[in-house]
């Protein structure tokens, strides 16, 4: 009797869960917003075969173990959702530059309503701070014809490749910017710095290592830690903390004239360093600026591990720094889960706008996989840490191809089992009319 009433219990929680999900996901992309989206990115003109509801939930639920990322693996999984029938000619030719900028505002779109649902904040000791961001990107490469439109770098042969650049958010828990470059494109011009920055940390991996970028985001307010470059060799100009006993003299020093005699468990010191800025009227005038530097002795390397930052030692000390700095994984997480789950570097085209297409719906469907994460959170919220984002990631991929026929369902756009069958006799069909069957010749 107890376990027929739990086993009731447990029905009217999934019944109750199951309208929450499909009306948090046809929020975040109503039927109303896709419509008049695809109407001004001049995708849909009129009305026909290509219902852009259904083609754009198609699109991002298209993945998992028996997904198939072929044009015609689309096109079957279209006809399914919608009932029709088309040409594949037809249907790759909707993979066009308006619908490249369709999905685009679509990604723009997410990002900024998973940004308003974040309830996360800072910790106590990073208050003041109004979030921790990290910039990378990720190499992606494409078919070889596309080496003209993307070349790739470092190497002979003819291949291709585009970065994709990644602004990751802490508060947002999720990305805050993506952008598509051409793999030759130095990470330094995939950052643009401004007004945004203003009282946000930056943590910046060493491609971005730029005196120059350092001090423009300091001087529009924000803040950054970068890992101090290997060729680097700044002088120390004085110390942040005293040291008792028989410590070795920095300042005057360059970083090379003590760093390998260095015994301290930690070390903080002001440095200055020397640059040119950017150049105005065909003259870059030099100029100098000091930076915090802190080297931080790692057990696991056996070695000091050197970091420069312009956040005050007042408001978080060495070690801190070089823990805020192991944060910067997180981004290494989110390549991971596009790549591995998302299948963002399976790409069988060299259609350069069927390529761009792909691209932006595979980060759709990473951005709708966070939307349901934090319903799973919201449901769960004393086992909330146990919730990572790849595990999650892992589940929502190999489940995520029926996720496009419940959320058509609940806004109305389905079909009935003869139209079913009508598309499934359809697909059936050999296109070659005149080919010969194996047994025509022996069985009516």
């Amino acid at each position: 009797m107890f376990r027929d009433n739990d086993n009731d219990g447990k029905k009217k929680n999934k019944e109750a869960l199951a309208p929450i999900v499909q009306k948090a996901l046809c929020e975040m992309f109503s039927e109303e917003w896709l419509r008049k989206t695809a109407q001004e990115t001049g995708l849909i003109k009129r009305e026909r075969k290509i219902d852009v509801v259904v083609l754009f939930w198609v699109l991002v639920c298209n993945i998992g173990p028996s997904a198939q990322r072929s044009f015609a693996g689309f096109k079957r999984r279209y006809e399914d959702a919608w009932g029709g029938n088309m040409s594949i000619s037809s249907f790759y030719e909707r993979f066009s530059p308006e619908l490249v900028e369709f999905l685009h505002q679509c990604v723009l779109h997410g990002i900024e309503h998973l940004g308003q649902l974040s309830s996360r904040t800072l910790t106590e000791k990073l208050s003041g701070f109004k979030d921790i961001v990290i910039q990378d990107s990720s190499i992606i490469r494409l078919h070889k014809k596309l080496a003209k439109k993307w070349p790739a770098a470092r190497t002979r042969k003819v291949a291709a490749g585009i970065k994709l650049a990644t602004l990751v958010s802490a508060v947002s828990d999720g990305p805050k910017r993506v952008q598509i470059f051409g793999e030759r494109v130095h990470d330094t011009k995939t950052i643009r710095i401004g007004p945004w920055v203003k009282d946000r940390i930056l943590l910046l991996d060493l491609g971005f290592f730029k005196y120059q970028l350092f001090d423009r985001i300091a001087r529009n307010g924000g803040f950054f830690v970068s890992r101090l470059k290997s060729n680097a060799d700044p002088v120390v100009v004085s110390a942040n903390r005293i040291w008792r006993g028989n410590s070795i003299d920095i300042v005057g020093k360059k970083v090379s004239e003590f760093l390998p005699k260095l015994k301290r468990g930690a070390l903080d010191a002001e440095v200055e360093v020397s640059f040119k800025r950017r150049a105005y009227g065909g003259h870059s005038a030099k100029d100098t600026e000091c930076f915090r530097l802190v080297c931080v002795y790692n057990e696991e390397a056996k070695e000091y591990h050197a970091y420069i930052t312009n956040i005050p030692a007042d408001r978080l000390d060495a070690n801190d720094i070089a823990r805020l700095y192991g944060a910067r994984w997180t981004i290494e997480l989110v390549f991971k889960e596009l790549k591995s789950l998302y299948k963002i570097d399976e790409i069988p085209t060299a259609n350069q706008r069927a390529v761009e297409s792909l691209l932006w719906t595979a980060i759709l469907t990473m951005l709708v996989s966070r939307r349901f994460y934090l319903i799973v959170l919201a449901r769960n919220p004393h086992r909330a840490v146990r919730f990572t984002h790849m595990r999650w990631a892992r589940v929502f991929a190999e489940k995520s191809m029926r996720l496009c026929d419940v959320v058509l369902d609940y806004m109305g756009l389905e079909y009935d089992i003869m139209t079913a069958l009508d598309m499934e006799e359809s697909q059936a069909l050999d296109p070659n009319v005149n080919r010969h069957r194996l047994m025509e010749d022996w069985v009516d």
